[in-house]
């Protein structure tokens, strides 16, 4: 028996045939099975033919090759990346995104990589570098990884920089519908961004100034961010990191006015943005005109704020609070003025008790570290051998008549 393969339409079929001889003496073939063909034969049913034929012939049969085991591999995120893609296009980003860094000199779609950068910062936050070590992991519907670059990323970030002002006004083109056509409210806040580095550059933004993160200096910038009341960003503004609070307000409002009708600003602000020494600073502000009016002039539009100020802070503010009573056992409001404004005082028992409670340890900390500094100063002068640097008592000057 011997295998014979013939061609039929450009396949080749494979037969398997055995010879004899006719009654006359000549030597004829029939088949004895048809295999298929070549091409689609699997390996493990030839290698099974094979072994069968070595097992009933005798022959010793051949080595046969260990099954690799299987390898599972984890399949790409997906779900979260595709709703994300079908808002972005629901809201008409993507092309609002691409008609504003629209460029002959591009050869790659700017819109796809910042679309990108963007679905990152929502599902799972990382550098340039760590957004293709997520594309190894993930699916974003539409777009081809392999022509994801860390150098592509970084120049996309140049062209929204250098194209920050179109995209902004179109995307809040896109983002009015969703908007109250008589938007009549909306927030402002700050929020300090530190930054671990020394280099310097011309019109660097990252300053010294008080940071919210570690209350005290720190090299930072500023973010200003205005939110609907339902809590939609429409506008932001990066500052250096020692400006004024106020400085800031005049050209957030400014451009955030020329987008969108709105008719009334509230500024919320906590103790750590704002303080009550700079409200008339505030309280000259016209949003009609986006300055400041004169020392004694009514704004047309003026700005609105709700301040948080802590009554310990202000000594005229406590004796404010002290004139006012309380429920001792269930949380209370009661309102007053102070200095022609509006005063809104919250009082809390168990927040109260824990502050109380707080402030105690902290004294009590106090004192102890200043027994262990003072019993250490005594033994010292009794001669006593002690680990670690010699105490020394602070430096008083001495007045000499």
């Amino acid at each position: 028996m011997f295998l014979r393969a013939s061609k039929t339409r450009g396949h080749t079929y494979l037969r398997l045939v055995a010879a004899f001889r006719t009654p006359d003496g000549k030597v004829a073939h029939r088949q004895i099975a048809q295999l298929g063909r070549a091409d689609q034969l699997a390996p493990g049913s030839v290698d099974a033919l094979i072994r069968s034929l070595s097992r009933h012939t005798g022959r010793a049969m051949p080595a046969v090759s260990p099954t690799p085991a299987p390898e599972f591999l984890p399949a790409r995120d997906f779900g979260a990346l595709w709703v994300l893609h079908e808002l972005w296009h629901s809201l008409g980003l993507d092309k609002a995104i691409a008609r504003a860094l629209r460029s002959p000199r591009r050869a790659h779609s700017v819109e796809a990589l910042v679309r990108t950068m963007v679905f990152n910062r929502l599902t799972d936050p990382d550098s340039k570098l760590g957004v293709l070590r997520w594309l190894e992991e993930v699916r974003v519907p539409e777009l081809d990884a392999s022509q994801v670059t860390h150098q592509r990323l970084l120049r996309a970030m140049d062209a929204l920089m250098d194209g920050r002002a179109a995209v902004e006004a179109a995307v809040a083109v896109q983002l009015r519908p969703l908007l109250d056509q008589q938007l009549s409210v909306v927030f402002y806040d700050l929020t300090t961004v530190r930054i671990h580095g020394e280099s310097e550059i011309a019109g660097d933004l990252r300053q010294y100034g008080f940071s919210k993160d570690v209350e005290g200096s720190a090299r930072q910038f500023v973010l200003g961010l205005i939110q609907t009341a339902e809590g939609l960003p429409i506008a932001h503004e990066v500052f250096e990191g020692n400006v004024a609070e106020t400085r800031t307000l005049v050209p957030m409002l400014k451009a955030c006015l020329d987008r969108y009708p709105i008719k009334r600003v509230i500024v919320v602000a906590d103790r750590g943005v704002l303080s009550y020494d700079n409200l008339a600073a505030l309280e000259r502000l016209d949003l009609a005109t986006g300055t400041e009016t004169a020392a004694g002039a009514t704004p047309t539009r003026p700005l609105q704020y709700i301040l948080a100020v802590p009554a310990r802070r202000y000594l005229e503010l406590y004796d404010k609070v002290a004139a006012l009573s309380f429920d001792a056992d269930a949380p209370s409001v009661r309102e007053t003025t102070f200095d022609g404004r509006r005063l809104v005082i919250a009082h809390h028992p168990e927040a109260a008790a824990a502050q109380i409670r707080r402030r105690r340890e902290r004294i009590a900390a106090l004192m102890a570290e200043g027994e262990r500094l003072a019993k250490r100063l005594d033994d010292q002068d009794a001669g006593k051998k002690l680990k670690g640097r010699k105490a020394q008592d602070p430096q008083v000057p001495q007045l000499i008549a």
